[in-house]
């Protein structure tokens, strides 16, 4: 069960960490899948800038699961020992 939990909270992590280079890839470019100088390529901008910001509260909303699992593994073992 835990080390279930582990495995989504690292998958997460990971998927968090693509969806933001790809964001950032698409920052990078500045908007130009628009006409540079117009609000169609600068509005193309707005949304990776949303997305890098999903995307980095889901990494540290995973980092959390993992966080949380170790703990509960720590607590598991403390009780057994």
């Amino acid at each position: 069960m835990i080390s279930n939990t582990l495995a989504v909270g690292i998958q997460g992590i990971q998927d968090g960490m693509v969806g933001m280079e790809n964001a950032a890839r698409k920052i990078a470019r500045g908007g130009t899948d628009g006409p540079q100088g117009t609000a169609e390529g600068a509005g193309s901008l707005v949304e990776p800038i949303v997305d890098l910001k999903i995307y980095e509260r889901s990494v540290e909303a995973s980092a959390q699961v993992v966080k949380t699992a170790d703990e509960t593994l720590g607590t598991l073992l403390d009780i057994m020992a």
